[in-house]
């Protein structure tokens, strides 16, 4: 397949962007940029090279665009979740989770003729579905109309990335839900044999900030402990819960003034303590 290679760069960089990070906003905004990119270069190549019959052209529009596509809308879905993801309890953010995952099923509903005909290899209609220039009424509505045109779209490959994107999501989604569920069992039964007295009286970005910065420094287990580790140690050692600590690091990020508030305060209050035990 001609478009083979350009598929599989994408992957591997796809790859890379998995491996850098654990942070799902970080993934989701660079996913986002570098997906636009390919799908320009996808479109690019078509135009110049074609297809050379029917058949080519049905399997591009119907196998081919929508491997690319529709991680776009994956990561379009995934960026606005997570984003508005509540920073409350376990029971919360699942609730929220468990919502968004409805109204995902309400998209396979709303298309559910043509999820049937795709979801069992169906093949007659594809020369309607998956040649260009063909319209079809009953196009989703909701589409990403910055990159739909006549030369590199027809009337369901639109339809069929968004099958493969909510796919993705659901179980993305359901992952989360299941490690909130099982973090809740575990953080519930370590409060309940915890022996330590000690309590977080800050507030709980400043512990975040905390861990990030030692997490950075490479000063416990030389830079190799994960976020997760070293967040349940302090909420089992402060008795403290720290919600979704990642969208926390996003809001610290994203900080106009200083975005290391506390990291300051500390150094101003070391400082002093070290100056008044010199006087």
């Amino acid at each position: 397949m001609k478009y083979q290679e350009l598929i599989s760069e994408y992957q591997m960089h796809l790859d890379a962007l998995e491996s850098r990070t654990e942070d799902i906003l970080y993934k989701a905004e660079h996913g986002i940029s570098r997906t636009e990119k390919f799908i320009k270069l996808l479109r690019k190549k078509v135009l110049e090279l074609g297809f050379t019959n029917t058949e080519e052209e049905i399997s591009f529009f119907k196998h081919v665009k929508p491997q690319i596509f529709s991680k776009l809308i994956y990561f379009v879905k995934l960026f606005n979740i997570e984003s508005k993801r509540p920073r409350s309890s376990s029971k919360f953010q699942i609730k929220y989770l468990n919502a968004h995952i409805n109204k995902l099923q309400v998209y396979f509903n709303d298309n559910l003729d043509f999820y049937h005909y795709y979801r069992r290899g169906a093949t007659t209609l594809d020369e309607e579905y998956f040649i260009r220039g063909k319209a079809d009424l009953r196009s989703p509505t909701e589409s990403y109309h910055f990159f739909i045109d006549d030369q590199f779209t027809t009337s369901q490959d639109t339809t069929v990335a968004m099958i493969m994107a909510y796919d993705m999501l659901i179980v993305y989604l359901q992952q989360e839900i299941e490690k909130l569920e099982t973090t809740n069992n575990v953080y519930q039964n370590a409060m309940k044999n915890s022996s330590s007295k000690l309590f977080w009286t800050g507030n709980k970005t400043e512990l975040i900030e905390l861990i990030y910065a030692l997490h950075s420094s490479g000063a416990i287990n030389s830079g190799t402990a994960d976020i997760k580790e070293l967040a349940s140690v302090f909420e089992q050692s402060f008795n403290v819960d720290l919600g979704n600590y990642y969208h926390t690091f996003m809001e610290i990020r994203a900080r106009k003034s200083s975005k290391t508030k506390f990291m300051d305060k500390l150094t101003d209050s070391l400082n002093k303590r070290i100056d008044d035990s010199d006087e």
